[in-house]
């Protein structure tokens, strides 16, 4: 997930929180929403007014779209100063403490040409623009915290630190926690190979969560709650084809193959392309919904023809919908229309293993996790309390 590093400025006399992250059109339509987010050339940083709960409110705004690390804003809040001593300082007093505030996150020069080289190497090995931007970024997060040891100066136990010293504090996922693990190992076993053995290297215990599941006549209401064509038809292919979020916005108008019912993914996670059966009723809705907006590239685009949909306007339009169906359930998601379409191909009594083709999995080990909340399955469980 991309990374939004948040941190407590004074910039030309005003309390600040600077928002650091690497470019990302996204992520600066984000920001250009909040009220009173300027540009500091001087800092090279986008930054916004500071204020009351401002942790909660950079939460919410990045929901969903970027991690938001606000370790710092913790760490200064006990001397941050009170609004008479911010009114005081010179111009040129506040800028020196920006300046010296702001390089406490910046990279040495030779942190940045090390994460460069990685960068170039993932490049070069054809990984996804995704995970050269997350391992990217959890290396420089690293590198950061070692400072001012170099990379080659840092042994198996500054991971180990990050992770008490940082990780954990920081309430942070075991997610983050295993990306961590696996760009360092990635990062010094192709840039530093002899600097840390990756074998000393320990994972947390995995976590065994089950799947969040709607049941068809939720997704019906959901799908039913949205007035407009091209958002309805989005959400329709996510749950008619279990489509992940990054596959349907890739979508080209000839991927859809009418004439065989088909649509197909091409290069999708894994880089491998599968086709996935189109049902009549979605055939006909994405017909219709294509001879009324025409697209010019992609099946979907957004407010500029011929560019892709923005993945956070998809994941608001489901949220939209999902809130405005009434559901009472919690920690639902876009990629929970997914987990539903599989679960009800295993309840209708398709083969697991053409679940997994149709899903594009690598292993049948994670398809296997649907049987654990296919309802017919359960049912059938008769209690050992009703033979008593």
């Amino acid at each position: 997930m991309k990374k939004v590093v948040a941190e407590r400025v004074i910039h030309k006399g005003e309390r600040r929180i600077s928002l650091r992250f690497g470019y990302d059109k996204t992520l600066i339509g984000i920001v250009k929403k909040i009220e009173g987010a300027r540009w500091s050339t001087q800092m090279k940083s986008w930054h916004i007014p500071d204020g009351s709960n401002i942790k909660g409110k950079l939460l919410d705004v990045f929901r969903g779209q970027a991690f938001v690390d606000y370790s710092s804003l913790d760490k200064r809040e006990a001397d941050k100063p009170d609004s008479k001593q911010v009114i005081t300082l010179s111009e040129g007093e506040a800028e020196l403490r920006a300046d010296k505030e702001s390089k406490q996150s910046i990279l040495s020069e030779k942190a940045v040409k090390d994460i460069e080289k990685f960068r170039k190497w993932m490049e070069v090995n054809r990984y996804p623009d995704s995970t050269i931007r997350t391992y990217s970024g959890m290396i420089a997060t690293f590198l950061k915290f070692v400072s001012p040891k170099e990379a080659e100066e840092c042994s198996s136990g500054d991971l180990a630190r990050i992770v008490d010293e940082y990780i954990l504090p920081n309430g942070l996922s075991r997610s983050f926690q295993n990306q961590m693990i696996s760009a360092v190992k990635k990062f010094y076993g192709k840039v530093y190979k002899s600097v840390i053995d990756v074998g000393e290297i320990s994972r947390p215990r995995p976590e065994h969560r089950l799947p969040n599941v709607l049941s068809k006549a939720e997704v019906r209401k959901i799908l039913d709650s949205v007035a407009n064509e091209k958002h309805r038809v989005m959400l329709s292919l996510v749950y008619g084809c279990g489509l992940r979020r990054s596959e349907v916005l890739e979508l080209l108008p000839s991927d859809i193959d009418h004439d065989r019912k088909l649509v197909q993914i091409r290069q999708a996670k894994g880089f491998k392309d599968r086709l996935v059966p189109l049902s009549d009723k979605l055939i006909q809705m994405v017909d219709q919904y294509m001879l009324h907006h025409k697209p010019l590239k992609y099946l979907f685009e957004g407010q500029t023809r011929g560019s892709r949909y923005s993945p956070a306007s998809l994941e608001k339009i489901f949220r939209t919908a999902f809130l405005k169906a009434g559901i009472n359930k919690k920690d639902i998601t876009l990629h929970g229309l997914r987990h539903s379409y599989a679960t009800h191909l295993l309840e209708a009594g398709t083969d697991l293993r053409y679940i997994q083709a149709l899903l594009g999995h690598k292993s049948s080990r994670t398809t296997e996790i649907y049987t654990h909340v296919t309802i017919q399955s359960i049912e059938k469980i008769r209690s050992p309390f009703d033979d008593l």
